[in-house]
């Protein structure tokens, strides 16, 4: 899938000196942070279903 996003001038300069330093490519550089950023999502989801179920597990045994 390919997308485009708006930045401002700071933040194509940011992305620009961060891609520069990382020596990879912006576009690189910023498929990455989504897909950093996805993966991050998904894990504190998961944590916090976790905890949720956890915590209610012997209210879910009496209702079973």
């Amino acid at each position: 899938m390919t997308i485009a996003i708006e930045l401002s001038d700071q933040q194509a300069q940011a992305l620009s000196a961060a891609a520069k330093r990382l020596q990879v490519s912006e576009t690189d550089l910023a498929a990455a942070a989504v897909r950093d950023l996805l993966a991050l999502h998904d894990a504190a989801f998961e944590a916090a279903a976790q905890r949720v179920l956890a915590k209610n597990k012997e209210l879910y045994q009496r209702l079973a």
